[in-house]
């Protein structure tokens, strides 16, 4: 009889023990995740090479680590660190952790975001792009994310519920982790049903304001898009960008150009993505890259692979 209990016993704390992981184990999750992206292609005045994580490409190659803690009531902790590959020789960014390297609380009210992250104008911009981010995106070689860059260092932000397809965004950096000059970056996204858009506004203190907005719809087998551009507070020029994309049986064709009108430059790129799985695409990009009446133009033929993972 003392046998069978101290049995009976043992497998209850065993039992017990294995309900206790598998609740750690709900409540919380670190993933790893990545890109590699090679390409082989020729730029003007260059030799034909390869690429990586440069403007050819499709994505910058990178790993990183994203993680959620279930805190209860419905708040959330997360984090996400994030670094650069370089695929032709390993080498990493002088800053380990360049891409990404924040820290969020998350329920009911929002979210609160603090470190290094993507700006809310890179978020608000996204809302309609048709590459979806990719280096060789018109958008930012012309105007950046409305004047502003991808992302900022000790950036605190704010993301509101969303409400009736509605969400805002507003980030700020403090002066003193900012040369003395504090920013303010917001963005307001609208989506519903084909329709996407977003109206982004970035100033530095002292400097002139930047803004931008832009809309996707999306039809029967096709999507339009255009915004109209201010990045002049950020040295990055004024005017438009148009463009479209389409399936082409089981790819996807994209057309995309930015217009400075006043510095009359344009840049174009045309890009072709084949899926060859979920994660793994070919792409060929024909990219132009205007100097307007400066200089002369940039032009690059590529042809890449990504993989996700």
């Amino acid at each position: 009889m003392a046998n069978q209990s101290k049995h009976f016993f043992s497998r209850l704390a065993a039992a017990a023990a294995l309900a206790c992981a598998g609740t750690a184990a709900a409540q919380s999750a670190v993933t790893v995740y990545g890109v590699a992206d090679v390409a082989v292609g020729k730029v003007t005045g260059q030799s034909t090479r390869l690429f990586s994580s440069a403007t050819q490409n499709n994505g910058t190659s990178r790993w990183g680590l994203r993680g959620t803690e279930d805190l209860g009531g419905g708040l959330k902790a997360s984090f996400n660190l994030e670094a650069e590959i370089g695929m032709l020789n390993g080498a990493a960014a002088a800053n380990l952790f360049a891409r990404a390297a924040n820290l969020g609380l998350s329920g009911g009210f929002g979210t609160v975001r603090a470190g290094r992250a993507l700006t809310p104008s890179w978020t608000g911009v996204m809302a309609w792009e048709l590459t979806a981010s990719a280096n060789y995106a018109v958008v930012n070689s012309q105007f950046g994310y409305g004047g502003a860059g991808s992302r900022d260092n000790a950036i605190l932000s704010y993301t509101t519920p969303t409400w009736g397809g509605l969400s805002i965004t507003a980030g700020h950096i403090l002066a003193g982790n900012n040369n003395n000059l504090s920013k303010t970056d917001l963005n307001l996204i609208y989506r519903s049903g084909p329709l996407s858009a977003s109206l982004v506004y970035n100033k530095v203190e002292k400097a002139k304001r930047n803004w931008a907005a832009g809309a996707r719809y999306q039809f029967d087998g096709f999507a339009l898009a255009g915004s109209v551009q201010d990045a002049r507070g950020g040295a990055r020029g004024k005017g438009f960008t148009i463009g479209g994309s389409m399936p082409l049986g089981a790819s996807t064709v994209t057309l995309d150009l930015a217009r400075d009108t006043v510095a009359k430059d344009t840049d174009v790129v045309l890009e072709l993505k084949y899926p060859l799985s979920k994660r793994t695409m070919v792409y060929g990009v024909l990219l132009r890259n205007g100097a307007g009446k400066a200089a002369t133009d940039v032009n690059s033929t590529v042809l890449g692979v990504r993989h996700n993972f």
